[in-house]
């Protein structure tokens, strides 16, 4: 796997934003799969030259919208391997970091929200639990320096 992080800012020293980012501190990725990706920063009142726009989202929010992704996809496949009728599945996950660099997650809590007919309980909690533990590469990686909570509803569809 690969990707490559490209800064779409003004040249190094020139001290304004270029006309396609429209921020000092944005940046595209290319993946190795061909995709594109675009991340600004947060805004600066004190040094607006080192803040971003607000334009695309935060790098650390790709992290944890690429951690709900792995995630859900795993729920939905063990799921669907286990035969279950899964119609949807959403993940809403809240966050707390470091206050000091390097501000890493401490906390993870990741509400699923499944829908499908006659998926029992149980069934559900495992496929998270077997996401958790065994197959999500992010929440494994994520869980060496955040505490990660699970919860979930189950809709009858």
């Amino acid at each position: 796997m690969e990707c490559t992080v490209s800064w779409t800012g003004p040249a190094a020293g020139a001290g304004t934003t270029t006309k396609t980012s429209g921020s000092a501190m944005s940046f595209l990725a290319t993946t190795g799969s061909g995709h594109t990706l675009v991340m600004d920063g947060a805004p600066d009142a004190a040094k607006p030259e080192n803040g971003g726009a607000n334009l695309a989202p935060r790098p650390m929010e790709t992290v944890l919208a690429g951690t709900g992704g792995c995630t859900a996809y795993d729920v939905v496949l063990i799921l669907k391997r286990g035969r279950h009728d899964v119609r949807g599945c959403t993940v809403r996950l809240t966050s707390e970091r470091a206050e000091t660099d390097p501000k890493v997650f401490t906390k993870i809590h990741m509400h699923f929200v499944v829908t499908g007919r006659g998926i029992a309980a149980s069934a559900v909690e495992r496929a998270i639990a077997m996401s958790h533990d065994k197959y999500c590469s992010a929440t494994i990686m994520l869980g060496k320096t955040a505490d990660i909570t699970t919860s979930f509803e189950l809709i009858e569809a």
